[in-house]
């Protein structure tokens, strides 16, 4: 049997399908991850830092509109649009056998295509808030700021994402992992599963179905039902719901 058609009935007979995504998800929509030889980790030449550093806290804190400036360059494409991994995850959520969507991406494409339930790690592009009245702003506030964005009351508008040195959200990690652990199956895919506390999610899955699809090996092959070493909106194209 082929690999599709393994995912074609595993998917076929699951009734309480689970997904976790990472960056890999979003690159077939032309968002580039970070890693690869074609990511953003790789422009130390342009911005004279590391992206880690970049778009850190202590950047943030320390070169406030140096970090808008680098992050309205790389972390934002407001013209990305859902690939067929993101329209087929909505599908599957429509006829109730997906449950959840837990991403690391910040880019929103789970909801352009149309799900509800998704569970944004990392946060998201799509809202910020004045650190001082908490008053919330849309993605446009951002990108036609001058400089530091700034709220009506003078304070700077942070966007919702999570940046290194913070914490993730205990609430979205508490959901998250309540998901994974009540799941008959998980689909994990986009991601290398190296970058923690996010790749520790899936020591939480007891169920009966652990699916990767990637690129690339990750640590955790081993321990799968099925392994598809492929780009995940391609495969995912080839299921039908």
């Amino acid at each position: 049997m082929s690999k599709i058609k393994q995912l074609q009935e595993i998917i076929d007979t699951s009734e309480n399908i689970v997904f976790f995504g990472g960056a890999g998800v979003s690159t077939e929509s032309g968002i580039p991850d970070f890693r690869s030889e074609s990511g953003i980790f790789k422009s130390l030449e342009k911005y004279g830092d590391t992206p880690e550093n970049l778009v850190s806290h202590t950047y943030y804190m320390d070169h406030t509109e140096e970090f808008f400036n680098y992050y309205k360059d790389n972390l934002i494409f407001k013209d990305a649009k859902p690939n067929p991994a993101h329209l087929k995850l909505s599908e599957l959520e429509k006829i109730d056998k997906l449950k959840a969507v837990i991403t690391q991406n910040i880019d929103g494409l789970h909801q352009k295509a149309g799900s509800k339930n998704v569970l944004e790690l990392h946060g998201s592009i799509h809202r910020n808030y004045c650190q001082i009245c908490n008053k919330e702003y849309g993605l446009n506030h951002i990108l036609e700021s001058e400089g530091i964005p700034r709220c009506e009351c003078g304070g700077i508008v942070k966007p919702d994402v999570v940046l290194y040195e913070e914490p993730l959200n205990n609430t979205v990690l508490s959901f998250a992992i309540d998901y994974i652990q009540n799941a008959e199956t998980l689909i994990i895919g986009g991601t290398s599963l190296v970058v923690y506390p996010a790749a520790g999610l899936i020591n939480y899955f007891n169920g009966e179905n652990l699916v990767l699809i990637n690129k690339s090996e990750t640590p955790y092959d081993n321990l799968a039902t099925l392994v598809i070493n492929d780009a995940i909106g391609e495969t995912f194209s080839q299921i039908k719901i």
